[in-house]
């Protein structure tokens, strides 16, 4: 019997052959790849796509040394203190003897004071101060302001779909070749005003530095990591063909890796029994009944409490690979994803009637890059009476249900299908705009119609 395998190298095309797919062989060969495009190819710029959970840290930070032992100076863009702060600490533990630089604001408390006890690092505010190490990083912002220094002869872009264009605009007279590293199924680049006056331009401010960069730079390599290391193979194929169906990817982890049990059995609700769904299968959709509601829906929100707290109350376990010991899931190892940010305050609010602290609540776009052992997440539509862009966006949704390592229960009202038949794109179309895909209605519809199969309905 012969399996059909994903070669890394053919950006998608699939072959057939005798052998099992190799995760960590593929892995390993990509990342090869990807390291000598950036060390020995003839292109200024290298662009990585990574799905969540494939290891772009470990990859920007291997990439980090090689350079660094080639004797070339390296800036690292990151896009917020806390990934600037972990990628030198990342460093700091892999290579020790390595001198790093952590160029921050002046803000009164600009970085993680761990990193004052690391003597291989040196802090300051200005750019000159670590002009003699081998490697400084920083955020996007704070690089945008350095001026009057000697060109790093290399860069790597951490996140750099998370970073605008007119971020990468300021900073790219900074360096001479660049390794861009990032996920293309998350969010796009927070705006805080409208776009619609930029759209078409050659140079859009608004849009990722990575679709700007290869529409004008289209000979530029675009390499690819191909295994998920985060999501369990019950999640892997939903999440690739839903949101990465010209870069897909596989799980790391087989069928029976990956295992979510619990230390007391089911009382029979539906929260139980939802979460028994999740456990058996990786995926639980709890529906409730059809109806139009505020933001705040105040039963789904408690729906929600009340599955996060029956998780800690059964006394859940997660199994990592198939020869690991069971690791109680405590309440630092489960999120709650919302769309908004007054619906991720009501559930922190109704955990905590009913008792359960440690518990990450919070929106996708502070989410992102983050992973936990089970995630809850409240559906995007659920209780709406429309479909609106902000919604249907892609990269809201696959956040949502990329954060877990063994299972995600997700929380909806029913009619989603309905909805979505009464509802269909009708953006306009605007010329010179490459055409976002996925399309956020499809996405939307090939998740729910995989999580019809894993309901349980909610009944008072």
């Amino acid at each position: 019997m012969t399996e059909t395998v994903v070669d890394p190298a053919d950006s998608g095309r699939a072959t057939s052959g005798p052998a099992a797919f190799d995760p960590a062989a593929a892995a390993a060969e990509a990342t090869e790849r990807i390291l000598a495009a950036t060390l020995h190819g003839d292109h200024r710029g290298v662009v990585v796509d990574s799905p969540p959970g494939a290891g772009k840290s470990t990859l920007v930070v291997r990439a980090a040394r090689e350079l660094a032992a080639t004797g070339r100076r390296l800036m690292i863009v990151a896009q917020t203190n806390a990934q600037v702060d972990d990628l030198v600490l990342r460093l700091a533990r892999q290579e020790p003897e390595l001198p790093v630089g952590r160029l921050h604001s002046s803000d009164a408390d600009p970085y993680d004071k761990a990193l004052d006890a690391l003597p291989q690092v040196r802090t300051s505010a200005k750019a000159a101060d670590l002009g003699d190490l081998d490697v400084v990083v920083s955020t996007a912002a704070k690089w945008a302001h350095v001026r009057g220094v000697e060109p790093w002869r290399h860069a790597i872009v951490d996140e750099a779909y998370q970073m605008r264009s007119d971020a990468l605009l300021a900073v790219a007279g900074l360096f001479e070749r660049a390794l861009f590293v990032g996920d293309p199924g998350q969010l796009d680049p927070f705006s805080i005003v409208g776009a619609e006056q930029w759209a078409g331009l050659s140079y859009d401010p608004s849009a990722s530095a990575v679709s700007t960069l290869l529409a004008h730079n289209p000979e530029l390599p675009q390499l690819r990591l191909p295994v998920s290391w985060r999501l369990p193979h019950s999640a892997a194929d939903l999440v690739s063909s839903a949101f990465y169906p010209y870069t897909p990817f596989r799980s790391g982890t087989g069928p029976e890796d990956r295992r979510l049990s619990f230390g007391v059995g089911s009382d029979g609700s539906a929260y139980d029994r939802v979460l028994d769904e999740a456990a058996e299968s990786g995926w639980g959709l709890l529906e409730l009944p059809p109806r139009h509601t505020p933001r705040t829906d105040p039963e789904a929100v408690r729906a929600v409490a009340l599955v996060v707290r029956r998780l800690l109350d059964r006394g859940g376990a997660a199994t990592s690979t198939a020869h690991s010991a069971p690791t109680p899931v405590t309440a630092d190892r489960v999120a709650v994803g919302t769309a908004h940010r007054d619906q991720a305050a009501a559930v922190r609010a109704a955990l905590l009637e009913l008792g359960v602290t440690g518990v990450t609540v919070d929106t996708a776009n502070r989410l992102q890059g983050r992973e936990f052992d089970v995630t809850v997440v409240l559906h995007p539509l659920s209780g709406r009476p429309d479909a609106t862009a902000f919604h249907l966006e892609t990269g809201r949704l696959c956040v949502l249900t990329s954060r877990h390592r063994n299972a995600c229960v997700v929380v909806c009202r029913a009619g989603v299908a309905d909805l979505l038949d009464d509802h269909p794109s009708t953006e306009p179309v605007q010329l010179g705009v490459t055409v976002k895909f996925p399309d956020g209605w499809e996405a939307m519809m090939a998740t729910w119609d995989r999580w019809s199969g894993h309901r349980v309905v909610w009944r008072r």
